[in-house]
């Protein structure tokens, strides 16, 4: 743990107005990502993986890029919780060197993409202190990839309650939001904090004249696109059809979607709609009204993010995209070795496990 809290104790630079006027490097910093995106995990090691027991499982991750994380903690962690810790040790780790090796614009743009994951710490101790978890269980669930560091995650995960933690952030900018927290309004609260990111987001990037910032703002606005029609998927599921209960749910910015038109709209209807857009070939083959289940969508579209952003990665290969477009599969690859191990260690059949995992 000294090791961590060496890495992660220090405030890494990623305030962005510290760099935002500086000098970008835009070849260096590419050269070195498409150098680190060679080494993620080929879509051939996922069947192998479901094969292998835990203990086999971490014995292959530990002879690869995430050699260091496991051996880092092997002597306090096992199991599913080794690679929770591990995992999320090599995102913060990995994300923190993109803000290093990155200057200027374009590490404003990253820092600014990367605060994503202060917006899931947030959350994260929130529903931590709701659910009376302990301060180990929360901390295995926190990533230190955004603007928070190990450390001051460590001490509000040790605070007792949310109302402790709220008021230790009182000077950030979240705190006019999460001063409005009860106990009781935490899925209000998780949907505003993601629309502050989005809105934060949007408006780092502007009004976009350069080719890199057009770029980038695409990435985000497919994504926008992406989380707002799961969401109306899971609303229609569920029944709720009120403008008034669906839009608060949507985030806006999106690259193609309406969501105030599609919104109402009777199930068969709202499907007939999605016919027109981009996304229809990706989940044409699972929008039946009788399904049971939203995972296979899902996996579609959050492949064809994944997909789409390699794609515009290579419409300008000295930009920000392919950064960009490492930062989403990395993120990918630790999500899906999650999963495998979640799933092994709960007992999951293979076939469940595979459903859910994103592998392109």
């Amino acid at each position: 743990m000294r090791l961590l809290e060496r890495l992660w104790g220090q405030k890494p630079s990623r305030k962005s107005d510290k760099k935002k006027n500086g000098t970008s490097n835009y070849p260096y910093a590419v050269t070195r990502v498409r150098a680190m995106k060679s080494k993620l995990l080929p879509k051939e090691t996922y069947p192998r993986l479901l094969n292998m027991g835990i203990d086999g499982i971490t014995r292959f991750i530990q002879e690869s890029e995430y050699k260091n994380d496991v051996n880092e903690l092997a002597m306090k962690y096992s199991g599913g919780d080794l690679a929770e810790h591990a995992l999320n040790r090599n995102l913060a780790l990995t994300y923190d060197k993109l803000v290093r090796i990155t200057g200027g614009e374009l590490n404003y743009l990253v820092v600014a993409y990367l605060k994503r994951y202060d917006i899931w710490n947030i959350k994260t101790l929130l529903r931590g202190k709701i659910y009376n978890a302990s301060a180990e269980d929360i901390m295995e669930s926190l990533i230190a990839a955004g603007e928070f560091t190990y450390t001051s995650m460590s001490e509000l995960a040790a605070k007792a309650t949310y109302q402790e933690i709220i008021e230790a952030l009182k000077y950030s900018e979240y705190y006019p939001l999460l001063h409005k927290f009860d106990g009781t309004n935490l899925a209000y609260i998780e949907n505003e904090l993601d629309k502050m990111y989005y809105t934060g987001l949007f408006g780092v990037i502007g009004k976009p004249r350069s080719k890199d910032r057009k770029l980038f703002l695409k990435v985000v606005r497919l994504e926008v696109d992406v989380k707002n029609l799961i969401n109306l998927f899971r609303l229609k599921k569920a029944g709720v059809m009120q403008l008034d209960e669906i839009m608060p749910l949507m985030i806006e910015g999106g690259l193609e979607l309406k969501p105030e038109k599609l919104a109402t709209l009777p199930y068969d209807e709202f499907v007939n709609e999605l016919q027109r857009t981009q996304y229809w070939d990706v989940i044409s083959g699972v929008t039946s009204s009788d399904m049971t289940s939203l995972t296979t969508l899902e996996s579609r579209l959050t492949r064809y993010y994944l997909e789409s952003s390699t794609v515009l990665s290579h419409v300008s290969p000295i930009s920000v995209a392919p950064i960009l477009d490492y930062i989403i599969h990395k993120h990918n690859e630790a999500t899906n070795l999650r999963i495998i191990f979640r799933g092994k260690e709960t007992g999951l059949s293979d076939e469940l496990i595979k459903d859910q995992l994103v592998v392109i």
